[in-house]
């Protein structure tokens, strides 16, 4: 009798394996396309879980995701992106502008949903926000705009500042002249100078602050791109170490003893998205999507860094901003 009921029990184990199997290999396969490191991408990625158990997905459960990243050299981005087609995945998450470039180069077929502070129409990746057209859309935070706004902050509260160092990661030629003539025009319009350095890889961030001091410049204004933010307590501690201020595109920055940081809130981001990837994955194709615009902004101070820079806040930022003592 024992014996009979082990063997049942076992028969029953067996199939509930075969059914869990089965359902694993009928989850649908998100890719996650990302230009820096595995860590940056599944942090990102994670910030999308949220939006995604909202709609009914869980990574483990009922989805698969494969996660191909570039070691921050742009150059194999087109290679993975060809992986991820070939793997045959439901949709690809494009974490950034190089990473969307690549992925819209080799499917036209494959859902892209992108989270990029590259303006979307413009970069080319859709044809208008409320009508993507075609198989990309995803979220857009205001970078552009954040930029400048950056800049104003960082003049408030360094008034003292003669030239302004601008820190991005170049990825092709027309955001180059973007950046140039709009931070350059911006830049003459409060007195300042301004020099322009770009880092792709993290052995490169030592030898652009080196520059910026060589330079003479007097502060740092940086742009939201993946060897900053993947690696935010090497770029604060050699912030600290020039002694040069800086204001930075997101509050990990400023929670790692940054002086400033004014951008998108992440978490809005990753839900927003997620949300999207859960409905594409439901059968809604991307260009009826309209891309989402986030325009919630986090503005932090960190009050400790600016008493150890000798700055004092002005009273317009402490009323805007929330201060980390």
């Amino acid at each position: 009798m024992q014996r009979r009921e082990f063997i049942v029990a076992l028969g029953g184990g067996v199939a509930l394996w075969f059914q869990a199997a089965r359902a694993q290999s009928s989850s649908p396969v998100v890719g996650v396309l990302d230009v820096s490191k595995e860590e940056n991408a599944r942090g990102a990625f994670a910030l999308l879980q949220p939006g995604l158990a909202e709609m009914g997905y869980v990574e483990g459960r009922n989805l698969a995701v494969e996660y191909r990243w570039a070691g921050y050299q742009p150059e194999k981005l087109a290679e993975l992106a060809r992986e991820l087609v070939d793997r045959r995945v439901t949709a690809i998450v494009s974490l950034g502008g190089p990473p969307t470039v690549a992925a819209k180069a080799v499917t036209t077929s494959v859902p892209i949903l992108f989270w990029t502070g590259f303006d979307p129409v413009a970069s080319g990746y859709v044809e208008s926000l409320n009508h993507p057209g075609g198989n990309v859309t995803g979220v857009f935070i205001l970078n552009g705009q954040l930029i400048l706004k950056r800049l104003e902050m960082l003049h408030e509260l360094v008034p003292a500042a003669k030239s302004i160092a601008f820190f991005y990661t170049q990825t092709g030629d027309r955001t180059e002249v973007l950046y140039r003539v709009g931070l350059g025009q911006a830049t003459k319009n409060l007195g300042l100078g301004f020099e322009m350095f770009s880092a792709t890889r993290v052995d490169e961030l030592e030898e652009i602050f080196a520059r910026a001091v060589d330079a003479n410049c007097d502060a740092i204004l940086f742009n939201d791109h993946a060897v900053y933010s993947s690696n935010a307590k090497l770029v604060v501690e050699l912030a600290a170490r020039h002694k040069l201020p800086a204001i930075y595109p997101s509050r990990i920055f400023t929670a790692s003893g940054g002086l400033m940081s004014c951008g998108s809130d992440n978490r809005e981001v990753g839900r927003q998205l997620g949300d999207m990837v859960g409905r594409v994955l439901k059968g809604e194709k991307p260009e009826n999507l309209p891309v989402q615009q986030i325009t919630k902004v986090q503005f932090v101070i960190n009050a400790k860094t600016a008493k150890s820079l000798g700055l004092e806040i002005p009273l317009p930022l402490l009323g805007l901003a929330e201060v980390i003592e």
